[in-house]
């Protein structure tokens, strides 16, 4: 399963996203939503307006979830 972490510049929640999965040893590619204007577009399409936007397969949220971050591992 691909994983992606839409963030922000200077974010503590797209921090702590990004610690937690690789503590877990999860790969996943790091998009920044400040330098790429189509996946802003996809993200707010999901009806996100904060960051980190994680998409995992089919699930994706907002925000630090380590209850769903758990379940990818």
């Amino acid at each position: 399963m691909s994983v992606t972490v839409y963030s922000k510049p200077a974010c503590v929640q797209c921090t702590a996203t990004t610690r937690a999965l690789e503590a877990r040893g999860i790969d996943f590619d790091l998009i920044d939503l400040t330098e790429d204007a189509q996946a802003m577009e996809m993200v707010q399409g999901l009806g996100y307006r904060q960051a980190p936007v994680v998409v995992a397969g089919e699930a994706h949220w907002a925000g630090f979830r380590p209850d769903m971050i758990s379940q990818l591992g």
